[in-house]
């Protein structure tokens, strides 16, 4: 039997072209008469690319195993489609004897295709798509399994003679090619189905059809139900043409063009579609994400009678795995560990120092010392912000399990479990922006405080219940005084309180001056007969010339050093926490002592030269530059007559102000203030040595030692 070119349905190359794919969909249109009837069509479409997947021809007469749970799951999966298939089936038998029938005739395939059209007229969009694949899939599953069987079934042999099946059946060499071409159409078409029918399933809540992402899909999708129909006509046409003619038509190349064509335009149809149903995801996502920060919104303001919602909603657990690490026990636990518990959220990037890292798991891990204490009775959770719009690699997960590593306290499962709507309310309400924060969530879950950090710093655990009616507590029963500037840096310091030996506190980088301060400062104590304790408490942010600092002060025995450089760091951090502390407060330079010697001490640091700061008791203090302090020193015996009459420090503070002169140029750093920020502090920050305002600054730094 001769067959015509119209009966493997030669598509014209205008067909092809964006303008007559358009024209091909307004016919399809013209065809949609919709019955009001929705049909969930995924089920379907699972046991159309079942068939595709296990019809792959092997050699003839190969039997595929399938195993018996495999079996077990794909019943129980039939048996619920059977009511479906009930309603179905005849559309979809009707289609396949349709396109059979036309195709035998020698009509072409753009007639049939729109004669499939009719058949399915009634359904939606994505069920024209699934129907038509369906009764291809019956007729390609078929002739592939008598494929697969004739060679050991006499069934199967008996209908292969009667199709003139044999004769093609010997020449697995050209029919393995045409059918691996024949696939990848397939594989296209079944793409093009899984599409449609998850346009079909956007949820109408969060996007509809006038919305620009979702109306250019709808306006497509016409034309790739045409495509999708005419390529199982055109596939059909393959099927029917092996069993017609045999190896002749095996051998044609002709054909295999046009499948190859029809593939390309397939897949053009695909990616278009894709990228729109990527926009109407990520438009989904983004009013998920706003309606989430609403609810959050919402539920904060809420009362509750625990915290449960609150950190549930703040932790996304997922694949019903316990949302928490412990970092002591090292395993998953659950978040209702932590019911009616004050809880503390350490909120992050995976660019935390170690220094702080390191403090902070000292102050936590001395609250465990006496867990029954009041001031015990809290837990950490750490929350790491990690920005979505990268790849959470192989670098990264490594960043987080080391950081991880390192805290004994609780911390989320992975980072994934901190949404954007979370990340969002973070940032936006709380003010997360790269430098850390401790929110304290009341047992009720509300907040206590956005940020506890500098009180944690300041007074440690002490600090409990971490509120701002704690804060301004603990604040009424300060002043300035050596144990507020340095007693939680080393244990030395309360003993030579206790004592009542003179401490002198100092810092700087320039290793001459450190050398002629303290051997000046060692000679003055024992001309004045007083006992000194010298503490080297280096710059802020140490680095390493501090580092050499220490040891050469160590090897020369000039004082005493802290035992861990991160110390350094944590003196100058917590001078900064007492100034956002106090600051929050509302208290300014003007008035408030407290806040003036921060200043001072800040001022200090902001400067090249060295500083010292000398203290006995609660109430004796004094303080200097590098060249005034070890000048006043030098020129003891002016004022030693005035030393041992109104005592050491008084005489000392005295010289100090004599040797004050007008001109002065102080600096002042305040780390962890935003461009946005200062304007707003601007008119509070006033100089310790004349009390104008002081010129605010932007300044950019990059220090190498």
């Amino acid at each position: 039997m001769e067959l015509s070119s119209a009966f493997y349905g030669r598509s014209n190359p205008h067909m092809l072209s964006t303008s007559g794919g358009k024209a091909m969909g307004k016919l399809i249109e013209a065809t949609h008469e919709p019955a009001g009837v929705e049909i969930n069509m995924k089920p379907v479409l699972d046991i159309v690319e079942d068939i595709f997947e296990r019809a792959t021809p092997a050699a003839p007469g190969a039997i595929m195993q399938v195993d018996a749970s495999e079996s077990d799951e794909r019943a129980l999966h039939y048996s619920s489609l059977e009511q479906m298939m009930d309603v179905l089936s005849a559309t979809i038998n009707r289609i396949s004897c349709e396109i059979t029938y036309r195709l035998s005739i020698g009509e072409d395939a753009h007639s049939t295709t729109l004669a499939v059209a009719q058949i399915v007229k009634g359904y939606s969009w994505d069920a024209k798509i699934v129907l038509a694949l369906a009764a291809f899939a019956m007729t390609y599953g078929e002739f592939l399994l008598v494929v697969q069987l004739y060679a050991t079934n006499p069934l199967a042999k008996d209908v292969a003679l009667l199709k003139q099946l044999p004769e093609i059946l010997t020449r697995a060499d050209l029919l393995k090619p045409k059918f691996d071409i024949l696939a990848n159409l397939i594989n296209a078409m079944v793409v093009v189905a899984k599409c449609t029918v998850e346009f079909k399933g956007l949820p109408s809540k969060y996007i509809r059809p006038e919305d620009p992402e979702l109306s250019s899909a709808n306006a497509d999708i016409p034309s790739a139900v045409y495509w999708t129909i005419r390529s199982t006509v055109i596939c059909s046409s393959q099927i029917m043409g092996l069993i017609n003619m045999g190896h002749e038509f095996l051998s044609s190349t002709t054909d295999a063009w046009e499948l190859s064509s029809l593939t390309h335009n397939i897949n053009s149809i695909y990616n278009d579609l894709v990228e729109k149903l990527n926009r109407c995801r990520q438009r989904i996502n983004e009013r998920k994400d706003i309606e989430a920060f609403e609810t959050l919104v919402r539920l904060f303001d809420a009362i509750h009678i625990d915290n449960m919602k609150i950190l549930k909603a703040l932790i996304y657990a997922k694949d019903d795995q316990p949302p928490l690490w412990d970092g002591t026990t090292k395993q998953r636990v659950s978040i209702e560990l932590l019911r009616r518990r004050s809880v503390l959220l350490l909120i992050s990037d995976l660019e935390i120092s170690e220094k702080e890292l390191i403090i902070l798991e000292q102050i936590y891990n001395e609250s465990r010392v006496q867990p029954t204490r009041i001031e015990s009775q809290y837990e950490v959770i750490w929350i790491p912000i990690v920005d979505r719009s990268t790849t959470f690699d192989d670098t990264k997960r490594k960043q987080f399990e080391s950081l991880q590593a390192m805290m004994p306290w609780y911390s989320v499962g992975h980072p994934s479990m901190i949404q954007p709507a979370v990340m969002r309310y973070i940032k936006e309400v709380w003010g997360f922006n790269k430098k850390p924060l401790l929110v304290v969530l009341d047992p009720q879950g509300r907040v206590a405080n956005p940020n506890a950090m500098p009180m944690m710093f300041i007074w440690g655990s002490m600090a409990f219940p971490f509120s701002k009616l704690r804060e301004e507590a603990l604040w009424k029963e300060e002043t300035w005084r050596i144990e507020l500037l340095a007693d939680s840096i080393d244990p030395s310091i309360i003993n030579w309180l206790t004592d009542r030996k003179f401490i002198c506190l100092y810092g700087g980088e320039d290793m001459n001056w450190i050398r002629k301060f303290t051997t000046t400062a060692k000679a003055v104590a024992k001309t004045a007969n007083i006992e000194l304790e010298m503490l080297y408490v280096g710059k802020s942010n140490p680095r390493e010339r501090v580092r050499r600092n220490m040891t050469n002060i160590e090897l020369e025995n000039l004082s005493h050093t802290l035992s861990d450089i991160s110390l350094i760091w944590f003196f100058w951090v917590r001078l900064e926490s007492m100034w956002h502390s106090r600051a929050q407060h509302g208290v300014t330079v003007r008035n408030d002592l407290i806040m003036q010697e921060i200043l001072t001490m800040l001022g200090f640091d902001g400067s090249d030269q060295g500083w010292a700061v000398i203290s006995r008791g609660a109430d004796e203090m004094a303080r200097a530059k590098a060249e005034t302090f070890l000048k006043s020193l030098e020129e003891y015996t002016a004022w030693e007559a005035a030393a041992a009459e109104k005592g050491f420090i008084p005489a000392l503070n005295d010289h100090f102000r004599s040797l004050r002169t007008e001109h002065h140029c102080n600096r002042l750093t305040l780390p962890g203030i935003s461009v946005a920020e200062i304007g707003s502090i601007k008119d509070t920050v006033v100089c310790v040595d004349c009390g104008k305002p002081m010129e605010a600054l932007l300044m950019f730094r990059c220090c190498t030692d």
